[in-house]
């Protein structure tokens, strides 16, 4: 059975945050997604860096990882992205019919 997950990634650029999610959305990869903006601090070239990011978490399926995280690459701007996914251990039925009736 296919598990359902959260995939996250984060960006600098707000024009660039709502493109992976309007892409995503549009190829019906994810059911639904959450943009916040967010303080990070992080080891960078043997420096500590500092910056302010968005942060956008996806509502989708396992199997549909792959083409989310190269979907995701086509159109991010960092060197080295973050694209991680967990596991949604529980969930209504509901929640979960609405991922399945949603993404392709």
């Amino acid at each position: 059975m296919d598990k359902y997950i959260i995939v996250t990634t984060l960006c600098d650029k707000k024009e660039i945050a709502n493109k992976i999610v309007d892409i995503l959305l549009e190829k019906r990869l994810v059911a639904g997604s959450q943009i916040s903006k967010v303080h990070s601090k992080y080891w960078w070239n043997n420096k500590l860096e500092e910056c302010d990011e968005y942060k956008l978490e996806f509502r989708t399926k396992e199997s549909e990882f792959s083409e989310i995280e190269n979907e995701i690459k086509k159109i991010h701007n960092y060197e080295v992205a973050e694209i991680s996914s967990f596991e949604i251990k529980n969930s209504s039925k509901e929640f979960s019919n609405w991922i399945d009736e949603n993404i392709k």
